[in-house]
């Protein structure tokens, strides 16, 4: 079972960002990706301790790995989100929707808003 996204560098949250992104991905071409890259040991070390810490799996292709995430993306989503609850916002959603929506450079769209109600109205309604 993976841990959680608290126990990640940047640089191996940059690394899994990527393998998400792509799906699957050598350790060549998450280095390519990576900004201002470390060398390409440096990657194939990084992949390993993301691999012991549970994060990552390698498949052997030929001479080389590719590398795949383990945890579905809104798995993976949902552990980074409680996080952020937990760090910046002492673990209320309340407040943390309430920066989104006071935020100008994340201004909703009245679908976007009227999809939020429409959650809203089903969570109050089935309890959650």
């Amino acid at each position: 079972m993976a841990s959680n996204h608290t126990d990640l560098s940047r640089r191996e949250r940059q690394i899994l960002d990527i393998l998400y992104q792509s799906g699957r991905a050598t350790a060549a071409e998450v280095q390519t990706a990576l900004p201002d890259p470390p060398s390409y040991s440096a990657v194939r070390a990084l992949l390993r301790i993301l691999e012991d810490k549970g994060h990552v799996r390698h498949q052997q292709d030929g001479p080389r790995y590719v590398y795949a995430p383990t945890l579905p993306h809104n798995n993976a989503q949902r552990s980074a989100l409680r996080h952020i609850l937990q760090t910046f916002f002492n673990g209320s959603a309340e407040q943390a929707i309430s920066a989104l929506l006071d935020d100008q450079s994340t201004r909703l769209s009245s679908v976007e808003l009227d999809r939020l109600a429409h959650l809203i109205d089903h969570a109050r309604k089935s309890g959650v």
